[in-house]
């Protein structure tokens, strides 16, 4: 390929957490100014995140701790969605879980999303479109300075500007502490943890694996609050659902053999939003004009079919 790897997750992180997801649509994602800021949070976000999983010579497990930790400063620091009750996208969550000023059901579900969707996924699809330097720095120490500062003044522009709320100092130092104490621990996560040794399953399998996961981390966090009267149960539901996915995958053993299985994984998780783009289109009572969503599945799914008969090929060669 030649476009830098680093330039493509740069666009591809804002790509699939916004605008495949449907948070962003067509008319709101590629507004030259809401473009720039999602490229820029997004983009420098995953970028950060996996510089220091390759620097620090860490795994999936300190991926998904630091997307984590990236899933906080956007939700918690820059929009404030965890504590302001009348955030645009919170629905019933709004009330549902909500105690001493957070909005803890929305902040574990939108913590998960993000590690997942905006920071784990992206790195891995980029990863394996340019296999070979997978293991690769991809930006200069002072490009990652830059992009370190330009997350910052992002984060703290929509602090600022995105909404006039404020939330409370003990909350808003709360999460701050708990950004700080995530990275720390992904910084100390033992390289090689969930590195097991059982052969992965068939790619068809894990395919299917990522979708249920997908499909089941939506259906608890959208339908649950309608039909779990207690918020701390679906809180721990949702901490089981991650805790048994990940304790499942780390019983695998992911080498050079099983990169196609690793795609197969990322795509089923991915295949869940596409199948999601038209019903979003054709839903009349959204707010925001949805149109084209279709069109964004569609071409993600090429993209994903153009990748899985490389990496195919790749396989069996």
């Amino acid at each position: 390929m030649g476009l830098p790897p680093a330039l493509v997750l740069f666009f591809l992180a804002p790509a699939i957490a916004e605008l495949l997801s449907g948070s962003a649509p067509p008319s709101e994602f590629f507004h030259p100014f809401g473009f720039l800021l999602l490229a820029s949070l997004y983009g420098s976000g995953a970028l950060i995140v996996r510089e220091l999983k390759v620097r620090w010579e860490k795994g999936y497990a300190s991926l998904f701790i630091l997307g984590a930790a990236y899933g906080i400063l956007e939700e918690g620091l820059m929009v404030k969605s965890f504590f302001d009750p009348e955030w645009m996208d919170l629905g019933i969550l709004g009330s549902y879980g909500r105690w001493q000023g957070v909005n803890w059901v929305w902040a574990e579900w939108l913590t998960i999303y993000h590690a997942l969707f905006s920071i784990a996924i992206p790195i891995t699809l980029v990863e394996l479109a340019y296999v070979e330097r997978r293991n690769e720095r991809w930006v200069k120490d002072r490009t990652l300075v830059a992009l370190t500062m330009l997350l910052g003044a992002v984060t703290a522009f929509g602090y600022l500007f995105l909404t006039t709320y404020r939330p409370p100092a003990a909350q808003y130092l709360l999460a701050i502490t708990i950004v700080a104490l995530l990275i720390f621990s992904a910084w100390r996560v033992p390289p090689k943890m969930g590195k097991g040794g059982l052969k992965p399953p068939s790619p068809r399998k894990l395919a299917l694996m990522g979708f249920l996961i997908a499909l089941s981390l939506f259906s608890l966090f959208m339908a649950g609050p309608y039909l779990i009267p207690s918020p701390p149960t679906l809180m721990i539901l949702g901490l089981a659902l991650i805790y048994a996915a990940g304790s499942l995958l780390k019983r695998y053993r992911w080498d050079e053999g099983t990169l196609y299985h690793k795609f197969a994984l990322s795509a089923g998780a991915v295949a869940f939003l596409i199948l999601l783009t038209p019903l979003q289109e054709l839903d009349k009572s959204r707010p925001d004009n949805p149109r084209g969503m279709a069109i964004v599945g569609a071409v993600a799914l090429i993209l994903l079919l153009l990748m899985r008969r490389r990496l195919k090929q790749s396989a069996q060669d």
